[in-house]
């Protein structure tokens, strides 16, 4: 990004702020500095648990030969893996899931180029 003298812009404040301004113009909204991002805390869960069906045509829809991720741990192993591995996965996603909050590990990628 871009500041108006053309210099380019790595601060995360400033880049914050220019899209802040840039929406404000876009949606001609005031006071849109004091707009603070917010949690809503709800007592019901916004979407159910995820059912154990889900999760095995999770595990089941990559296709072969998929190059493992961070973990390390190719696919085919998971797609062939036995029940109580398969009912652990489905806990841990639930359990992320009810958390609401991503693993830092789990944000992380592996890209690869085919040679």
């Amino acid at each position: 990004m871009n500041d108006e003298k053309g210099d380019l812009v790595t601060d995360c404040h400033t880049i914050s702020s220019r899209w802040r301004s840039h929406y404000s113009h876009l949606l001609n909204l005031h006071g849109v500095n004091d707009v603070r991002q917010t949690e809503i805390h709800t007592t019901e869960p916004l979407m159910p648990e995820l059912s154990a069906f889900e999760v095995e045509m999770a595990i089941e829809k990559p296709g072969r030969h998929k190059s493992p991720g961070i973990d390390e741990i190719p696919t085919e192993l998971i797609k062939t893996s036995c029940r109580t591995i398969r009912t652990e996965i489905h806990k841990l996603t639930n359990f992320v899931w009810s958390k609401e909050e991503l693993p830092e590990k789990w944000k992380e990628s592996v890209v690869t180029r085919a040679s």
